[in-house]
């Protein structure tokens, strides 16, 4: 399930989205992934506004990760959690990608 959603180093709009182990999505591995090595990014058209929809504190910023939750707002351990989380993965998507 989506973790954070992280911009790829030197890029200004392709991200991966990752597990919370921070391995993309999909990836069942315990060795270090190399993102840029996959064709797992998506360039996102992402906003201040969008990601302070996404981010379990409302950061604004496009550029750090954006986190869905953490320990206090994890989905998996309340139902209460969980719903804000599914509200945030159909914001997710719906964004569009460039």
């Amino acid at each position: 399930m989506p973790y954070c959603i992280q911009l790829l180093d030197n890029s200004k709009d392709e991200y991966v989205i990752l597990n919370r182990d921070y391995k993309p999505i999909g990836f069942n591995t315990k060795k270090d992934v190399n993102y840029e090595d996959y064709p797992i990014s998506y360039k996102l058209a992402l906003t201040p506004l969008i990601a302070s929809q996404l981010s379990w504190d409302k950061n604004t910023s496009i550029s750090e990760p954006i986190y869905l939750y953490n320990d206090g707002t994890n989905p998996f351990t309340t139902l209460k959690n969980m719903k804000p989380y599914l509200e945030k993965l159909e914001i997710l998507s719906r964004i569009q990608s460039k």
